[in-house]
This record gives C-alpha cells, sequence and structure tokens, in this order.
C-alpha cells in the first residue's frame, strides 16, 4: 500500500477533499436558503460569516503548521472539517447554521494553509514543479462535489442526508491516502512571535500578486453572470456559461502549468498569466456578443491558473519567515481579495458600469505581470527537525 500511496497522490487526496466539501456547499445553498426561508441579505450575513471564518483561520493554521508540521495540522483540520460539513447540514435554526458555517469557514481556510505548505514540501522532495497539479486536484474534488449535489437535488434529498453521507463518503475514499508515512518540518520561533503574521520584505509583491489573482478569480464566480446576462442580454441558461467555460479552462490549464514551470521557470509564467488574464477582462469589457465574452473568460482560465499557486510556492520558500506563516500571510490578501472585492466592483460598477469594473479588474491583473520578477526562485531558509 505504501508504494501506491505516493507523497503525491496523498497531498492530492487532501485538495480533492478539500474541494469535495466546498463544492457539496456550494451545489445546496439554494436549497439550504429555501429550508430557512432566507433572503438575499440573510443569505449574504451568512456567507459572510464563513469568509470571515476563513480569513480568521489563515494566520491561526500558518503558526499550527510550523509548530507541529504541515502534515499533522492537515490531517487534523481534515476530521474537523468533515464535522463540520454535517453540522451545516444538521443545523436546526438560523444562528446554529450561522455558528456551523463559521466553523466550516474556519476549516476551510485552515486546511487550505496547511495543505498547500505540506505541498510545498512534497514539491521540494520531488525536486519539480507540481504545485499547480496539486491545485488541479481540488478544482476537480469541487466539480465532483458540485456534481454530487445536483445529484442529491435530483432525487429531492435532504441537506441534512446529503451531507452527512458526503463526509461519510469522503472521509473513506480519502482518508487512507491522508495516513501517509511522511514527517513535516517544524520551525521553532519565540515565545513573542506574532500569531498574526503579515507580509514583510519581498512577501509583500507576493502577496500583491496573490490579491490581484483573488480579485479576479472572485470577481469572475460572482459577477461573470451577471455581465453576461444584464450587460450583453444573455439568456439564464447562457449567462451561465461564463463561470462554466472559466473553471473548466482553468482545470486543464493547471494539468500542463507545472510543465511550464519547469521548462521557462516561474517569472515568465507569471508574466504571461499576467498578460493572458488582463487580455481576458479587456476582451469582456469591450465585448458586444456572448461568443467574444466567453472567449474572453477562456483568457481569464488560462490566466489566473497558475498564479495562486505560484504565489503559495514562493511564499513556502521564502528565507525569512517559516512557511505556514508566509503561505498564510499571502492567503489572506489573496482570498480576502476574493471574498471582499466583489462587493467593491459592484459599488464600482453601480457609479459607473460592469464594463468599468472588468476593466479595473484587468489592471490589478496587470499588477500580477508587473511584479512577477518576485517569483523567481529562492533558496528556502533551513528549518529546525
Amino acid at each position: 500500500m505504501a508504494e501506491i500511496i505516493t507523497p503525491w497522490r496523498s497531498v492530492a487526496a487532501a485538495f480533492a477533499l478539500n474541494g469535495v466539501l466546498l463544492g457539496c456547499w456550494a451545489s445546496r445553498v439554494p436549497a439550504v436558503a429555501s429550508g430557512f426561508g432566507l433572503g438575499e441579505a440573510a443569505l449574504g450575513l451568512l456567507l459572510l460569516m464563513m469568509g470571515m471564518g476563513a480569513l480568521v483561520s489563515f494566520p491561526i493554521a500558518g503558526k499550527l503548521a510550523d509548530r507541529f508540521g504541515a502534515v499533522r495540522v492537515t490531517r487534523w483540520i481534515a476530521a474537523v472539517y468533515l464535522v463540520s460539513i454535517a453540522l451545516v447540514g444538521l443545523a436546526p435554526v438560523v444562528p446554529a447554521l450561522g455558528l456551523a458555517l463559521f466553523l466550516f469557514g474556519m476549516c476551510h481556510g485552515a486546511m487550505d494553509v496547511a495543505m498547500n505548505s505540506w505541498a510545498a514540501e512534497v514539491e521540494r522532495h520531488m525536486g519539480r514543479s507540481v504545485m499547480s497539479s496539486f491545485h488541479a486536484m481540488w478544482s476537480l474534488g469541487a466539480g465532483l462535489g458540485a456534481a454530487g449535489g445536483f445529484a442529491a437535488a435530483s432525487l429531492a434529498a435532504p441537506v441534512s442526508l446529503h451531507f452527512v453521507l458526503t463526509a461519510l463518503l469522503a472521509a473513506l475514499l480519502f482518508g487512507p491516502f491522508l495516513r501517509i508515512d511522511w514527517t513535516s518540518r517544524v520551525a521553532t520561533g519565540g515565545a513573542g512571535d506574532p500569531v498574526f503574521a503579515f507580509p514583510r520584505g519581498a512577501l509583500v509583491f507576493v502577496g500583491l500578486i496573490a490579491l490581484g489573482a483573488g480579485l479576479g478569480e472572485g470577481a469572475a464566480v460572482d459577477w461573470s453572470a451577471v455581465f453576461l446576462a444584464d450587460v450583453l442580454g444573455a439568456a439564464e441558461a447562457h449567462a451561465t456559461l461564463g463561470y462554466a467555460v472559466f473553471s473548466v479552462t482553468m482545470v486543464a490549464m493547471r494539468l500542463c502549468v507545472d510543465r511550464l514551470i519547469t521548462r521557462h521557470g516561474p517569472r515568465r509564467v507569471a508574466l504571461a498569466s499576467g498578460l493572458l488574464a488582463a487580455s481576458g477582462y479587456l476582451t469582456c469589457a469591450l465585448a458586444s456578443s456572448l461568443a467574444v465574452a466567453l472567449a474572453g473568460f477562456v483568457l481569464m482560465g488560462l490566466g489566473y491558473a497558475a498564479v495562486i499557486p505560484l504565489a503559495f510556492s514562493r511564499a513556502a520558500a521564502d528565507p525569512e519567515i517559516p512557511a505556514g506563516q508566509a503561505i498564510a500571510s499571502v492567503a489572506t490578501l489573496g482570498y480576502g481579495a476574493m471574498l471582499l472585492g466583489p462587493p467593491v466592483i459592484g459599488f464600482v460598477a453601480d457609479i459607473s458600469s460592469l464594463r468599468v469594473s472588468f476593466v479595473l479588474v484587468g489592471l490589478f491583473a496587470l499588477l500580477i505581470a508587473a511584479l512577477s520578477p518576485v517569483l523567481g526562485r529562492v533558496r528556502p531558509a533551513p528549518q529546525a527537525a
């Protein structure tokens, strides 16, 4: 069994598990809202609690990963994450649902930091770029979770039953892969080390790259259908194609990115990524037909696929900050932009237009290209075993 469960497969299983549970939740949001009689404002508040849980968890998870080892912390959080999705499904009243979603968000965000730190260790062990392939497994997992939600909804399965069964099946499917014998390096820090680490030095620019990517991905998630429907007048069914095209392109690209990084280096890949993403938003902003806009979303998927994996790999190799804290600080900016960026885009669109908002998001994509030199390979600082 040990020969079959390689380090890559083990980390890939962690990413897939994380994606499956988030896709499971996302697919049943309408059912949850309907079941509790939630309006848009109440649902938005609950989703904000989930997002805040994730943001709070990032620095804590980074500190724990450095102190106890990324693989151990990933396993701990995965277990609680499986419980949290069941608690969301079993919540009897709205306040309990809010608490469960806060815990669910914390587990999702904390596992994201820990498993990316573990992924960086395996990447160094394998001696080649593999981070993007892990993120591709996350995207595939999210797709499987969403497909399971579609099946559950089609069968009129209660959310509680769906979420509990998903947790059990995910534990049975991915659990054995997470038990691989792997020892993470740990960092010994002083008692005065801050719990909340913020980017410093070159990591400030890495964080800005992650911010640009998070803003672009968040805008695609929350505004693609609105743009196609309201700006271009697409039918409701056709309006869903924007994010679908973006997601499929992103998964396919992430399966190829590692080879591109190995051949051309992270700086050149980041430069091309930023230019592709910017051209995608500019194409959409200027589009007058659905076909042209969809081409823009393809360019976005090609552009953003590599950026977050590159940023996390660079953070984990930082010579000044331990890997867990470095990834957490970069994740805070990246996912913070993904969470808070879409409301700002809406505000800008309200006082101007959604086309103008897309142009501004494209400018942040150009920031990725401009700062791409900071993603050049560095030698990580030695850590205590």
